[in-house]
This record gives C-alpha cells, structure tokens and sequence, in this order.
C-alpha cells in the first residue's frame, strides 16, 4: 500500500468557484502543464464526470490513465481512485474545500500513487511533493485569474 501526501493552500476565491475549476477537466491541459489531454468517459446523474482519461507528460514521467471520481453532496470535496493506468498500479486521491473567514478557501489536496515500477521511498515522496506543490499553485492561480 502506498503511503499518502498531503498539502494545503489557500485560494482567493469561494469553494464554488475552485469546485468549478476541479470539475472542469476539457480545461486541465489550459492551466495544469504536465496534463497534455483529457477525455470525460462517463458521467454521473448531475452531470459530472465520473471517469476520466488522462494524458501525464511531466518530463520523465509520462502515463496515460483513467481516474473514477465521486463527488461530495455538499460540493466540498471530491476523491478518486485508479482505474487504469501505464505506469501506475493504484493512485487515490482528494481534493477538500474549506471556507475561510472573511473570504477565500482552503485547498487540502491528499494523493497517493503506486507506480508499476518500484521507486526509492525518498524519491517517490520527493515527486509526489513536487507533483502536489505544482498542482496547488497551478489551481490557485488558475482559479484566481478568473474573477
């Protein structure tokens, strides 16, 4: 079993309005640079994506895999779970949202990943720190740009 990650950071803008930059996956390649496609599979009973394909170039790492999410009723959080991969053997993941007082909201992203191929303890966790950073900065700042 792999062992999890976890990071935070706070975003200048509601949890409705980062849930929508999650959930809107046709977009990832525009803002999240190692995302190189995107394909929504299926839907659940909302409208939301329920398993998505993924194309991961992020240099020496490159992967192709499909992702099932679900989706918290009250839109505060979704996780997810491998279904597919190249590279990876298991990736379960979550994203939680919380309201901060006076404004903006706090990002938890929680992610483990085993890869098919055995790796060093020190430098899985040294790439998934790397693979968490960038991605918190990249939906914050993509996030923030939109107001």
């Amino acid at each position: 079993m792999a062992e999890q990650s976890t990071q935070s950071i706070e975003v200048d803008a509601s949890p409705e309005q980062v849930m929508a930059v999650i959930a809107d996956f046709p977009a990832y390649p525009e803002w999240a640079k190692a995302v190189r496609e995107t394909e929504v599979l299926a839907q659940d009973e909302s409208s939301r994506a329920k398993q998505v394909r993924l194309t991961l170039d992020a240099g020496p790492i490159k992967d192709v895999y499909t992702l099932e999410y679900e989706w918290a009723a009250d839109g505060l959080s979704v996780s997810w779970h491998l279904v597919k991969g190249q590279m990876q053997k298991a990736q379960n993941g979550r994203y939680q949202l919380a309201p901060i007082s006076g404004g903006g909201t706090k990002v938890t992203y929680t992610l483990s990943v085993e890869l098919a191929l055995p790796m060093i303890g020190l430098l899985r966790r040294k790439a998934e720190k790397m693979v968490m950073d960038t991605a918190l900065k990249e939906l914050k700042r993509r996030v923030e740009s939109q107001d």
